[in-house]
């Protein structure tokens, strides 16, 4: 038997959430049985807990997009039991069974081993979002950012993705303009590094200027929509911005093309959900470098399972600060 976070849909299409104890012959096929011992919160999973953006096909369902653990029990020869290991993205906890569970089976190609100066609670406070943050650090590095090119924007600077993203990149050396709407998160952002604090205020509405005044050498922006738009019109001469969220919408109504064609700006999308397994052991290496773990517990709140679809609904209004890490055992 294992503990799980089950979500249900009723004939009337009304979903539901609890804890339950299920047997181990629910588990999925797969070629690796994981002890989970911590999952983490993301947007995605706010999502899948009630029942929104079609990203759940089938129920009962078990959501949770990434999760961190020992191996118990393997088919495949590049894991043994005992091994350490973390899953995100290849759409577990959506059309998975995922990581909000004490235990978990899924495909070996889907897993990467941990670094060892990485815990799995630690691999979990920095999850899909630290791990798509880090890959939008490297994205950036190989398209030519250094640190003595100016400010580097990052907005939604107080969620998940971006608190990890200021973290890594002020230690990196970079000068550091975070982006938020809530004043009140102004401290936590200078202690993760940022140097700039700027009102979303500023950056939110948009604008029919095809340009405007260049401000930043590169951006991380974890918000999308006109925000988007406005980062890429600020960005300096061949500058580049790394897209990893879209919380603030898809569509962006201020589109233009001049900053790529007068600017020579780079959009580069970030996706860590299909990301080929060697670009996930250098992300996961450089995180365990270049990620200060004691800034990173300072972003950290523990919480168990039947507290996620609180806290998932609170994540779909922007109300979540830093990492949630979940704890399948309370």
């Amino acid at each position: 038997m294992f503990k799980a976070l089950v979500v249900r849909k009723a004939e009337d299409g009304a979903i539901s959430q609890a804890v339950e104890e299920l047997d181990d012959a629910m588990l999925p096929d797969g070629d690796v049985t994981v002890k989970v011992d911590y999952s983490t919160l993301n947007y995605k999973d706010g999502l899948c807990m009630h029942g929104k953006g079609g990203l759940v096909r089938a129920f009962p369902h078990v959501p949770g997009v990434d999760f961190a653990g020992v191996v118990e029990q393997s088919a495949d020869p590049r894991y043994r039991p005992g091994d350490r290991v973390v899953l995100t993205g290849w759409r577990v906890g959506e059309v998975w069974w995922g990581g909000y569970a004490s235990r978990a089976k899924v495909k070996a190609d889907w897993l990467v081993k941990l670094p060892d100066a990485i815990s799995t609670r630690q691999a979990m406070a920095v999850g899909t979002a630290g791990l798509t943050s880090m890959l939008a650090v490297i994205a950036l590095e190989k398209a030519g950012l250094k640190p003595d090119q100016g400010e580097v924007v990052v907005t939604g600077a107080a969620g998940g993705v971006g608190s990890v993203a200021v973290a890594i990149l002020a230690r990196l050396g970079y000068r550091v303009a975070a982006v938020t709407g809530r004043p009140e998160t102004e401290d936590y952002l200078r202690d993760l590094g940022a140097e700039t604090i700027i009102p979303r205020g500023e950056l939110a509405e948009p604008t029919a200027k095809p340009l405007e005044s260049e401000r930043f050498a590169a951006g991380v922006d974890a918000v999308g929509g006109d925000m988007l738009m406005r980062v890429l019109k600020q960005v300096k001469y061949n500058g580049s911005v790394a897209a990893i969220g879209l919380a603030a919408g898809a569509a962006v109504a201020s589109f233009t093309v001049v900053p790529f064609l007068l600017r020579g700006v780079n959009l580069l999308g970030i996706d860590s959900v299909m990301r080929p397994h060697d670009q996930r052991v250098e992300a996961w290496s450089r995180l365990a470098a270049d990620l200060p773990m004691d800034k990173l517990e300072a972003m950290v709140s523990e919480h168990g399972l039947a507290e996620m679809p609180g806290l998932g609904a609170s994540i779909l209004k922007g109300g979540v600060k830093g990492r949630i890490v979940v704890n399948p055992q309370l």
